[in-house]
């Protein structure tokens, strides 16, 4: 009797075991960050698509390239925009788009360039622009270009000068990313987080005490929802502003220092959003509230300005209030040896669009101003955090003098010491700017990606900037609501990206081709060793059955019908199998 090829069995099982282990080692997975997704009035806009599931390929591209199938990657840097702009104004096919950005985007060791700007500053807020406001019907990704990437990029770019582009027949890389179709973003809220200070009011007075307020809103919006932590638009307003309710809860903390002005103290969101935030906020308020409002201080992107900075208003300058305050703001900023100019622009009622915080509150009849280093108002959905607004773009002195600019002015307008040359907020006084305290918030913000929809209301940010809030001020509670208007967004802003790297279908069809024929060998041969031995054990048991010494005939009987029906199975298989080859 023959024994099966167990050792064959074995090789094959050791070979597809071997085949399995060497693609597993060809494949890597890294981060990946999605083109924001999102209708505007209905129009659609952003990138349409998630899944990705192509060829990688990588520039120059050889004349006549079809993207169609393939899905590119590119560094920032080496991503020409009218190619991007072709792409889109013709509506041609790709596959996907992979944009590698700097490792580290350090736009402050970039903006050496005579425009100012720095070169990848630039490249991003270009490429943000023009991705932001199309429809992209293919997946767009944002990855972090590293040494993997680089090598990626020469492998892939080997196999193209071969004349033979990477494609199903060829081999080569190909990417994937496993993401579910995209859903509506149900509800999204927007919160704002108020607290107040109040003022010290005398004896016998019943009159409500007016009120200073001091506002930023702290929400982003970039091309990359999941990167879009906007370091100086708007996280230095909103440090700016932790720094100065913790300088004055000091003061009024003391009955003999606190001022005859309460100060509320407004953390706004939905800011790219028309400040809808604001808006809902002001609404929010008791007529009586509101009325009592002397004027607003709005600071937005306070982050990294050098000697100018800028008061923008609604009401004209002549304006007894504005003219007011802007000399408060003037004489402390002498002191400084910085400049503060001043920017008119009017309200247009008919056009819901606001270029500033500060004409939210204008809408209501309340005197307001927004400080910026931005000299003119940006366009619809521009300067909101994007991509290029890192931690880099927004240093520790440029806050610290916006919070002594504001603190000192405030305090000349509470405590009535205009023209008198008074350090109320002094270096090395208990009253000091801690410059520590506003690089950890920095730090924190430039960490949290805060695009509006993406944050629900016990997300732990929001409630750390509550608490925060309540360490400095009393009365703190968080308004939470709906954002509304034109907007739809759609969620999936992360996913994991899949590179493998795969051989060509000659290949495949090959190993299929050995494999298949091994198999159908090692079938064969174990049918007719089957045979073989079944009737070999058929003719024992004949011979045993026929001799006069056999004993438990019944048993030897049963024996020979099971190997009898073996045998008729086995020949039914062998027959199956030379019909199917015929």
């Amino acid at each position: 009797m023959s024994s099966p090829p167990s050792g064959d069995v074995l090789a094959v099982l050791l070979l597809l075991l071997l085949a399995c282990v060497e693609f597993g080692d060809a494949a890597a997975a890294v981060g990946v960050y999605r083109l924001i997704q999102y209708d505007l009035a209905g129009a659609p806009l952003g990138s349409r698509a998630a899944s990705l599931n192509h060829h990688a390929a990588a520039l120059p591209l050889p004349a006549g390239a079809d993207l169609s199938r393939s899905a590119l990657i590119a560094p920032l840097l080496d991503l020409p925009l009218a190619f991007i702009r072709e792409y889109l104004a013709e509506k041609k096919h790709m596959g996907g788009l992979l944009i590698l950005l700097p490792e580290k985007l350090n736009v402050k060791d970039v903006t050496t360039n005579n425009d100012g700007k720095g070169q990848v500053r630039g490249a991003l807020a270009e490429l943000e622009k023009l991705l932001l406001h199309e429809e992209v019907p293919y997946p767009v990704y944002f990855a972090f270009q590293d040494d993997n990437f680089d090598n990626l990029l020469a492998d892939i770019r080997k196999i193209a000068s071969s004349g033979q582009p990477a494609s199903a027949t060829t081999g080569g890389y190909k990417l994937v990313v496993s993401s579910p179709e995209p859903r509506k973003v149900s509800s999204p809220t927007i919160s704002n987080i108020q607290g107040w200070l109040p003022g010290l009011k005398e004896e016998g007075d019943t009159e409500q005490l007016q009120t200073i307020a001091i506002v930023a809103n702290y929400d982003t919006f970039g091309a990359a929802p999941a990167l879009s932590v906007g370091s100086d638009s708007n996280g230095s307003g909103a440090v700016a502003l932790l720094e100065i309710a913790r300088l004055f809860s000091r003061l009024y903390s003391n009955p003999k220092t606190r001022g005859k002005y309460n100060l509320l103290f407004g953390l706004t969101s939905g800011g790219p959003y028309n400040y809808n935030g604001t808006n809902k906020w002001l609404r929010s308020f008791d007529q009586r509230v509101r009325e009592s409002i002397d004027y607003a201080i709005c600071l937005n992107s306070i982050g990294s300005w050098n000697n100018e900075l800028w008061m923008h208003v609604s009401k004209p300058p002549e304006n007894p209030y504005i003219k007011q305050i802007f000399e408060d703001f003037s004489d402390v900023s002498k002191q400084m040896g910085v400049s503060v100019g001043i920017k008119h622009k009017k309200i247009n009622v008919s056009n819901p669009r606001v270029a500033w915080e500060h004409e939210q509150f204008s809408r209501f009849r309340v005197t307001a101003l927004t400080l910026s280093e931005l000299a003119s108002p940006p366009e619809f959905l521009e300067s909101t955090g994007g991509l290029y607004d890192t931690r880099e773009s927004a240093d520790v002195e440029s806050v610290t003098r916006t919070v002594r600019l504001v603190s000192e002015s405030l305090a000349r307008h509470i405590y009535g010491l205009k023209g008198r040359d008074i350090d109320v907020f002094a270096e090395n006084s208990s009253l000091a700017i801690n410059p520590h305290y506003i690089q950890s918030w920095l730090d924190l913000l430039s960490r949290t990606p805060r695009v509006a929809p993406f944050l629900q209301k016990n997300d732990p940010f929001i409630a750390a900037l509550k608490k925060e809030l309540s360490e400095h001020t009393a009365d703190v509670h968080v308004q939470s609501d709906v954002l509304d208007g034109m907007f739809t967004f759609y969620d999936a802003t992360k996913a994991n990206l899949n590179v493998y790297q795969v051989a060509s279908v000659t290949f495949d069809l090959l190993f299929l081709l050995v494999l298949g024929s091994y198999l159908i060998v090692l079938f064969s041969f174990l049918v007719i060793t089957t045979r073989v031995w079944i009737i070999s054990s058929l003719q024992l048991i004949d011979r045993i059955f026929a001799s006069p010494a056999a004993e438990n005939k019944s048993f030897l009987l049963l024996l020979n019908r099971v190997l009898m029906i073996l045998l008729t199975y086995s020949g039914d298989l062998h027959h199956e199998k030379s019909r199917g080859l015929r």
